[in-house]
């Protein structure tokens, strides 16, 4: 099935047609993530087979698709459908996967037919775009390559939610060209802009959650910083939350102190970071978050992605130490009812986590750290 080719006997039987199924949910899509699985509508012989969904290459979501209406119709010319039909079966003969050669770098959490599908859905895709065989754009190629991946994950995630697991690693990415930043590829009905996935997250973005204050509660924050020429840091938030630029402001001057062992030979003083805090609770100071944003300006500097599901805790000084937290059971429960996989933390809370109870301390992974370097190669994807 894979080939397209199998043997009877001495005779080998080849075909070289495709199948498209087409088909309608009786259920909310969000409630099948829910309940089930987006293959839980086939037939009981099929739904549950994750080695003949293996060989499916790509999952449209057809809830996303427009209905036909006026506005959708051209007011140009038009091709009759028998004579457009045979110009796409003639197409078939031809590929464009060599356009992706030294220009498209695939993840490696792409398997041999992971890979495969995501190349012939590509291929069809720059097919429609360029008929003829000429230079394709690049923004040309890296459309196709993200419709292909998404289309390809969706199928993923299904295999992964049956339970599968070699199908564990679905966080598909691909680099544009050598010298490219890592671009990771989610499926928008598993992904929401408020809550903490198991996607990485883009370089210089980071979840932390603040441990408070005497005034004000724990709270969960998202920092996002861009990387550009010119130098120092520069907080978009008005008013700046003074509490978050007084930790910035400690990670600023880390990052310039220890720039050879977090950054190696990149030089941060000839870069401008452009910052906002995403306050996602009722707390707004941001206060105490040196470490993540620490990470988060390391991170934008190396056009490194921070690993999905984690969340940075912790203060660090002037000098480079880590300040004590106090309330680490209340934040790992936090962490938790948010959705995060793994929290990270200052070594010090080590003891004072003994206090999580066992239904907590098995639902996330707990890693520690020791120092700011330690922290960001703990943070970072591997």
């Amino acid at each position: 099935m894979e080939s397209g080719e199998f043997s009877r006997g001495k005779e080998s039987i080849r075909a070289d047609g495709s199948i498209v199924l087409v088909g309608n949910f009786e259920v909310d899509v969000e409630h099948q993530q829910r309940i089930g699985h987006l293959f839980g509508a086939m037939p009981s012989e099929m739904k549950d087979d994750t080695a003949f969904m293996d060989r499916i290459h790509a999952f449209l979501p057809g809830w996303d698709a427009p209905k036909i209406s006026k506005e959708l119709l051209t007011n140009h010319f038009g091709l009759v459908s028998d004579f457009l039909s045979e110009c796409w079966s003639q197409l078939r003969n031809q590929s464009r996967v060599s356009v992706l050669q030294s220009r498209v770098f695939f993840g490696g959490a792409l398997s041999g037919r992971d890979t495969n599908a995501v190349n012939k859905t590509v291929s069809g895709l720059l097919k429609l775009l360029h008929p003829g065989e000429g230079e394709v754009a690049d923004e040309d190629i890296e459309w196709a390559v993200h419709i292909a991946m998404e289309a390809r994950r969706r199928v993923k995630e299904q295999q992964k939610r049956i339970g599968a697991a070699e199908f564990r690693n679905t966080h598909f990415s691909y680099t544009m060209g050598a010298d490219g930043v890592e671009k990771f590829v989610s499926t928008p009905e598993l992904q929401s802009e408020n809550s903490i996935g198991g996607d990485p997250l883009e370089p210089g973005q980071v979840w932390a959650i603040s441990p408070g204050d005497g005034e004000e509660h724990p709270g969960l924050y998202r920092i996002e910083i861009n990387e550009g020429p010119g130098s120092g840091v520069k907080i978009l938030n008005k008013p700046v939350p003074p509490a978050f630029k007084e930790s910035m402001g400690y990670a600023e001057q880390n990052l310039y102190a220890r720039s050879v062992q977090l950054v190696g030979d990149k030089d941060p003083r000839h870069h401008e970071f452009t910052t906002q805090l995403r306050a996602f609770d009722a707390s707004k100071s941001g206060a105490k978050l040196g470490m993540a944003s620490l990470i988060g300006l390391c991170t934008a500097l190396l056009k490194k992605s921070v690993r999905g599901g984690l969340i940075v805790i912790g203060e660090i000084n002037l000098g480079g130490s880590i300040e004590p937290v106090h309330n680490p059971v209340t934040i790992a429960e936090i962490a938790i009812e948010r959705g995060a996989s793994v929290l990270l933390i200052p070594v010090a809370c080590r003891r004072q986590l003994y206090d999580l109870s066992d239904d907590m301390a098995t639902k996330i992974d707990i890693q520690f750290y020791s120092d700011a370097t330690d922290a960001l190669l703990k943070a970072m994807v591997e």
